[in-house]
């Protein structure tokens, strides 16, 4: 089978996003993915738009396109990379609250949001000693690669970063009035939405990376790249190197953190079975049926690589 080339669009935008635009803007995409191969995960809410879409060059355009008649042509802060394999399943759409779950009333970004920082500048603004970063992923995203002397909130999902701000944040800085407040996270989503938490809490020269890491890797060259280690991504790819290639992760299909090549070595380690991170979080019964579907799983490989070969 010829294999094919797939373009992968990461975007968001925060806006007033009317509810019954948000159900006919899903209606059109599923229609779409009817007659195309179209896979992603996209997240509508009455606050914006979040996702990421893997198809061919031209179905990329056409969703766009219909993104940006939705949207009134709004900046839908796109990060675009490639496969040859697609790195979702199907389309799944979903209908929220919130494109990014903060769980805290009134914190609206497309009205009050912090200051959006390039990537050159970026570099000057992390290297100023009057400046505190601070990563607003999860734990295990920050355990893949971060920023050097980035603060890691140690935070399991997003809805606890308020709960980190109001316990933890003020030790970090000498003075509320003066000291740099620099966010950054994967695509710029989720500091986007850290900094105008942190507007309304009263603090003071906030700044936030556009376009987050993606955006970064594909800016700044080798020699003045400040990031360290892999980016963690929510797709069958797992994480990007800094060249934003698949990079060397892969997940536990049982427990679904993401493991290095040096953890696949480890003792505890059994392919779809287990991991040191989950070794004591099943039962012998569930370690039975995870090993029952990874065997299915390769046989499917088994029989795909023949038809392949045919």
């Amino acid at each position: 089978m010829k294999g094919k080339n797939y373009k992968i669009v990461s975007f968001y935008s925060f806006f007033p996003f009317q509810e019954n635009l948000i159900v006919d803007l899903k209606n059109k995409l599923l229609e779409i993915e009817n007659e195309n191969d179209l896979s992603g995960l996209l997240i509508f809410a009455s606050e914006g738009i979040n996702g990421t879409i893997c198809a061919e060059k031209n179905v990329i355009n056409i969703v766009i396109n219909l993104l940006n008649k939705y949207t009134d042509n709004r900046n839908l802060n796109m990060k675009a990379s490639y496969s040859k394999k697609k790195v979702f399943k199907k389309l799944k759409i979903k209908i929220k609250k919130e494109i990014v779950t903060m769980g805290i009333n009134g914190i609206k970004p497309s009205q009050d949001n912090g200051t959006y920082i390039n990537s050159a500048d970026w570099n000057i603004l992390i290297k100023n000693q009057n400046t505190i970063v601070i990563d607003t992923r999860n734990n295990y995203e920050v355990s893949i690669g971060t920023f050097k002397n980035s603060i890691n909130p140690n935070t399991r999902n997003f809805r606890e970063f308020p709960r980190w701000v109001d316990d933890h944040l003020d030790s970090h800085l000498e003075n509320k009035e003066s000291t740099n407040i620099a966010m950054f996270c994967t695509g710029g989503i989720r500091c986007e939405k850290a900094t105008s938490l942190l507007k309304k809490k009263g603090y003071k020269n906030i700044y936030h990376l556009k376009g987050g890491i993606l955006q970064y890797l594909d800016d700044i060259p080798k020699e003045e790249n400040l990031y360290e280690g892999e980016c963690y991504v929510f797709d069958n790819r797992v994480a990007l190197d800094q060249a934003l290639e698949k990079g060397s992760y892969s997940i536990c299909h049982a427990c679904g953190m993401p493991v290095s090549v040096q953890d696949q070595k480890r003792k505890e380690y059994k392919k779809g079975i287990q991991c040191h991170f989950c070794i004591d979080k099943f039962s012998d019964d569930d370690r039975k049926r995870f090993e029952e579907r990874q065997k299915q799983i390769d046989t499917l490989k088994v029989k795909n690589h023949k038809i392949c070969k045919d």
